[in-house]
Order: structure tokens, then C-alpha cells, then sequence
């Protein structure tokens, strides 16, 4: 077996977006991989062919990952495939072209133009759309502009380039950028008039949004705002016939996570936050069409209902609800795996799978489902189940199991003083001699509702362990998968949620004696760099810290970030008005005068999520203390870099946090 090399992940195959054909017969997903050359992603759509368990591959453009079915023979995708268009967008002009192909042969055609970035489509029995698209004040007026009004409107546009207006929060949104006046705005597209009605207004972002079976009605989450953002959303219906538009919000302020139809109802999801804020677990509710009266659905558990397990092995993005026949399918998260269940309009539910991973989206058509799993330690792969049984449908990423190295996560529990289970996991150097001592790294997740599992692959983790490192981690108090009580650290970062980690790791210096208690090193992500600078400013037991897109002030993070001044209030029970003293007491910051520990700080210039401000401060009060550290900037990326940035980027953040540990820590070879 080969070693797994730092760069490998280049070469995975990530899916995405499975959706079965009207007729059930195909499935159409999108696999992405790396041109590292190009230093970008290449996307094109797949068929699985699910009565011949046939797979190939439908486009070859390496840019098509957004389509929709429109009948059983043919998809529509939006690409940018002619050079006139590629001019336009250098330009600056919003749009989106949609090409229809056959599965069964033949080329691509141009289909139509939507004069707005769409985030979402979908195809009407009568020919029109439906979608939500980017609607900017600043370029409404080329929707319906002669090309010569658009080419003097774009110039103006151009013009303006270097300054920004902003009279809103939040201004920016990480992976968007300034988003002042931006909504995400509902329509119906009449292709045969090449027309959009808006149904929505300029001052209402639409979060998601399903079509009745029958084509009459749409029923939409949405949020208005002027001014300010604040955190509750509103059910509305609107009748695609009459034009008509209802609201239907059952509750003020409610936080709607999901709705569709269901029959002569329509079920959703939400929470009204009362109990556990903004990270509250959603309940189910049904809504009668008619009398617009509202049933909760009681439920046997207190899971989230989505998949929070962690990896830097993904790409793209999957459904994770789903409504067929009399019953509602959707993920569950339970402790370090997720799963697909589905819940009749009573209450029961029934857990479909039972095998441990992650379930990273499926679709559902009749009896059948498809999903991207991860499952053994393995990469992405396409799965069907039948009768709750899984059969893996692609191989993209065997050659990694069957070639690389790779190590086995252990699991390890132990018991709070207060009696509460935590779950963790270590990973043994490849090549593992039990007679030697070998320095390991603690790897902390972000959310902090998310989790890490043993059962899913993550790459810097196998990378670690195949240069000769014990790779730790585990889910500690604030994690997702144990209900809404587990996971409310509310007030409490750096306190509990703390303890729980470093009692892991006596946990396991206490089990595993090869593990070296003098050459420990530390790193962790947005949730995982807060704690990572917290700990550095709390124990000098580690010899070595990674602290990536992290959290040093919890009060400048309250002003600068594009969920910080909601997310800060919810999270630490305070705001600069209410309790200065608690925002900085929660704040690393405000111990960096004891950092001892050599810190690399790894941030993007355009992380709106936890903007620069927060690594330059730790990185300057280390430094101004005297600590060694070094902070390594990425242009042009955002908070996501470890996981979508450019795979130039991706290879060169890897490079930098295992030489900084390798210098610091000194592997064996």
C-alpha cells in the first residue's frame, strides 16, 4: 500500500444533487473533481440507469452543476458555453442560460436565458418556471434594457466598482460578498413570452420554496427586512393561477426550516427558538390547506434533522428532505453518524438506515432511494437502498481504500463528572509500532453543533497518521447528535465544552501510552479556532497550535461579521450593551498575555464568517507578548477554504499547518 500523500485529495470525486427522473427510472447527479493546473473545479452530470445499475457519464464540459428534469428524456443545465456570453459576464452582467439535452443521445441546445443569477429552478407541466434569483437593486434596470442601455448601465456599474453603499445588516455574506440591498427573490418565468413575474418583493429574501403536485400553487419560506436582518421567517402560499398570496405563518417570531406538501396539507419544520435559541432542534408540524389550522407532530427523539457530520471530503450540495407518497424522509444526525428516516403525518417514524456514516442527500421515488454516503471510512459513493438494505452503486473513490494506506478511527468514551457520556476517537500512525512514542494532533470541530465521526473519512486526518502522527478528536458538549440540552452551551463557550475536551485527552494519555504527552499539538476550524485559541490561553500542555478562521473577540466579532450580531447575542447571552465583561470574558483574547504555545494562524481575506480582524488580533497579541507565531493569509478565499476553496489554496493550507507541526513537534519517520 502506498502512502496517502498530502495532495491525494485532488484527485477524489465528490457528488452531488441526485435527482430521480419523472419516471423513476434514471437518476442524474453531478460529479466534481480538480484541475489543479487550472486551479478550479470541474463539474458534469452522471446517469445511473436504476434498472440496469448502468452508470455514465452525460456532459463533458466540466461546468454543469445546476439542472432539473423536464420530462423523463430531458434535462435542462445552466452553463456558459460561447465566448460572446463569457464576455458578458467579464462585463458584469447577471444572467443565467439554460441548455436542454436528450439522456438518450445527442448534443446540448440553447434553451433560454433567465436575465438573473438563479439559485434555484423548477419546471411547470404548462412549459413556465418557477425560481428564485438574485435580484440587486444596483442592476434591476438591465432586466428589461435594449442592449444599448445595458452596455451604458454596465459601464456605469463600473464605474462605481470601488465603493460600496451600505444602509443594512448584515452588508456581506461569507461565499457572497456585499450583499446590501441583494434579496433572493421569487418568480414564474413564461418562456413563451420570455417574461418574469416577481412574486415576491425587492425587500424579501426567499430561503427555499416547493411546488405543488399539481402545478397550482407554490408554498415559500421568506424573510423581509429593511434596516435590519432579524432571525424568524414568515410561511407564505401563493396560487399560481390567480395570482393570489397568503400568508400563513402560524406563529411570531418562528424559525420555518422546511415546508412542502403533503396531500391536502402542508408539513413543515420549524422552531420558535424559546427554549434553545437560534440552534434549537426544528419540531413537525401539518397544516390544513383549508382551514390553514396547525397540528404539531410529536415525534420519539430530539435529533436535528439534517447531516452535521464533518469532512473535507465534499463538494457541491444534496437534498436532505424529501416528500413521496403519505410520508416525509429527512436526515437525522445521532451522535457521530447520520441517517434517513421518514415520518407519517401521525407521528410514526420509521429510521431507514441503520448502518453508521453520513448520509450526504438522497432522493426518493416511490419505494426506491438513492443517496451519497459515506460509509466505512470511505469517500463519497452513490447508494441505493432497497428494504434497508445498501447497495453501492459507484466506485469513483475506491482506488483510495484499495491503494492508500489508510488508518482505522478507534473509539473511545468516558463519563463527565457530571455522568454525561462524551464520544471521541484516535487514529494510530500507519506502519504503528507500540514500542514507540509518537506526538499527536487534536483536531477540534467547528459549528459548534456539528460533529465528527469514526466512520468517515477526512483527509488531513489520514494524511496525519500516514507521516507519523496520532491523530484525536472527539464531540464534546455544544456538539449536534444528542438533543438540544447536549448541544446548549449557551453562555458557556470555553467552560464546559473545555473541560470535556481536555479530559479527552487525559482520557487518552492515560489509555494509550505511546502517545507522547510532551509533543501535542493542537488545530481546529471556526468553532475549532475559537477553542483552539481559548486553550492555548488556558494550558501550556500543548507544544504546538493551528488556529484557523477563528474567533478572538466575541465583541468585535459582534459588529464585523455577517451573522455576528445575532449569532453573538444568542450564543454568549450578551451583547456590548447588555455585558461587556461576559463577551470579553468568553473571549480568547483577553488571555493572550498567557499564550506560551507557538501558533499558526491560518485565515481568508474574505471570511465573512469570521472575518480577518479576528486572526490578526490573536496573531498581534501573541506576538506582542513575545510568542512566536505566524499568520498565513489567503486572498480570494473565504471560510470555507478547507473544504471548496481553490485546490492550489487547499494543498497550500495543509502544507503550512503539518510543517508548522512537523517543526514543532518532530514526527517519527
Amino acid at each position: 500500500m502506498e502512502q496517502l500523500a498530502l495532495d491525494d485529495f485532488t484527485r477524489y470525486k465528490f457528488i452531488s444533487s441526485t435527482k430521480f427522473s419523472p419516471n423513476g427510472e434514471n437518476v442524474a447527479f453531478v460529479v466534481h473533481e480538480m484541475d489543479v493546473d487550472e486551479n478550479k473545479y470541474l463539474s458534469n452530470i452522471w446517469l445511473y440507469n436504476v434498472p440496469t445499475n448502468k452508470i455514465s457519464k452525460l456532459t463533458s464540459f466540466n461546468q454543469e452543476s445546476s439542472f432539473a428534469w423536464l420530462d423523463e428524456n430531458n434535462i435542462m443545465f445552466s452553463t456558459v458555453r460561447e465566448e460572446k456570453d463569457k464576455k458578458r459576464i467579464e462585463k458584469g452582467e447577471p444572467f443565467t442560460i439554460y441548455y436542454k439535452i436528450n439522456i438518450n443521445g445527442g448534443e446540448a441546445v440553447k434553451y433560454f436565458e433567465i436575465p438573473l443569477v438563479v439559485t434555484k429552478i423548477e419546471s411547470l407541466k404548462d412549459g413556465n418556471f418557477v425560481l428564485t434569483g438574485i435580484y440587486d437593486r444596483k442592476t434591476k434596470d438591465l432586466i428589461s434594457s435594449s442592449p444599448e442601455e445595458k452596455e451604458k448601465l454596465l459601464e456605469k456599474l463600473r464605474e462605481e466598482k470601488d465603493y460600496e453603499i451600505l444602509d443594512e445588516i448584515p452588508f456581506w455574506s461569507n461565499g457572497e460578498g456585499f450583499t446590501n440591498k441583494k434579496r433572493n427573490r421569487l418568480y414564474v418565468f413564461s418562456f413563451d413570452e420570455k417574461k418574469l413575474i416577481p412574486i415576491t418583493d425587492e425587500l424579501t429574501n426567499v430561503e427555499a420554496f416547493k411546488v405543488s403536485p399539481d402545478n397550482s400553487n407554490i408554498v415559500y419560506i421568506s424573510n423581509s427586512f429593511k434596516d435590519k436582518l432579524e432571525i424568524r421567517s414568515d410561511l407564505y402560499l401563493y396560487n399560481i393561477y390567480n395570482r393570489q398570496l397568503e400568508k400563513l405563518t402560524h406563529e411570531d417570531p418562528f424559525s420555518y426550516a422546511y415546508a412542502d406538501f403533503m396531500k391536502d396539507k402542508i408539513i413543515f419544520l420549524g422552531s420558535n427558538m424559546k427554549k434553545y435559541g437560534v440552534n434549537e432542534n426544528p419540531k413537525f408540524y401539518v397544516m390544513n390547506m383549508m382551514t390553514k389550522e396547525v397540528e404539531q407532530i410529536h415525534t420519539d427523539f430530539d435529533y436535528s434533522t439534517w447531516s452535521s457530520v464533518g469532512s473535507d471530503c465534499r463538494y457541491g450540495s444534496n437534498q436532505e428532505f424529501k416528500v413521496e407518497g403519505n410520508y416525509f424522509y429527512f436526515e437525522t444526525t445521532e451522535y457521530g453518524n447520520s441517517y434517513i428516516n421518514r415520518i407519517d403525518e401521525n407521528g410514526k417514524r420509521e429510521k431507514l438506515i441503520t448502518k453508521n456514516g453520513s448520509v450526504d442527500g438522497f432522493d426518493v421515488f416511490g419505494t426506491s432511494i438513492v443517496f451519497v454516503g459515506m460509509r466505512d471510512n470511505k469517500l463519497q459513493e452513490l447508494y441505493k437502498l432497497k428494504d434497508k438494505s445498501e447497495m453501492q452503486v459507484t466506485t469513483f473513490n475506491e482506488w483510495v481504500v484499495k491503494e492508500k494506506s489508510l488508518s482505522r478511527p478507534e473509539r473511545i468514551t468516558f463519563n463527565t463528572k457530571e455522568g454525561i457520556e462524551i464520544e471521541g476517537w484516535i487514529m494510530k500512525p500507519i506502519d504503528f509500532d507500540e514500542t514507540k512514542k509518537y506526538p499527536a494532533i487534536l483536531d477540534i470541530h467547528g459549528g459548534p453543533k456539528t460533529v465528527y465521526s469514526g466512520e468517515v473519512f477526512f483527509h488531513e486526518m489520514q494524511y496525519w497518521s500516514n507521516i507519523g502522527y496520532v491523530v484525536m478528536f472527539c464531540n464534546p458538549r455544544g456538539s449536534d447528535g444528542r438533543g438540544d440540552e447536549f448541544a446548549d452551551i449557551r453562555g458557556k463557550y470555553g467552560t464546559i465544552d473545555y473541560q470535556d475536551i481536555i479530559d479527552f485527552v487525559d482520557v487518552v494519555l492515560d489509555k494509550f501510552p505511546f502517545v507522547d504527552e510532551n509533543r501535542l499539538g493542537v488545530t481546529g476550524g471556526s468553532y475549532g479556532g475559537f477553542m483552539t485559541n481559548w486553550i492555548i490561553g488556558h494550558t501550556n500542555r500543548f507544544k504546538a497550535a493551528a488556529s484557523q478562521r477563528s474567533i478572538a473577540n466575541w465583541i468585535s466579532k459582534f459588529g464585523t461579521t455577517d451573522i455576528g450580531y445575532y449569532f453573538v447575542e444568542d450564543q454568549q447571552a450578551a451583547t456590548p450593551w447588555t455585558n461587556y465583561e461576559k463577551l470579553w470574558f468568553h473571549s480568547p483574547m483577553k488571555y493572550a498575555d498567557r499564550v506560551k504555545t507557538p501558533t499558526l494562524f491560518i485565515h481568508s481575506e474574505e471570511d465573512y464568517r469570521c472575518w480577518l480582524a479576528e486572526g490578526l488580533q490573536m496573531f498581534t497579541s501573541l506576538k506582542y507578548n513575545d510568542v512566536e507565531a505566524k499568520l498565513v493569509l489567503f486572498r480570494g478565499e473565504n471560510h470555507e477554504l478547507s473544504r471548496s476553496g481553490k485546490p492550489k489554496n487547499r494543498i497550500r493550507r495543509l502544507k503550512e499547518i503539518s510543517e508548522w507541526f512537523d517543526e514543532l513537534l518532530k514526527p517519527n519517520t
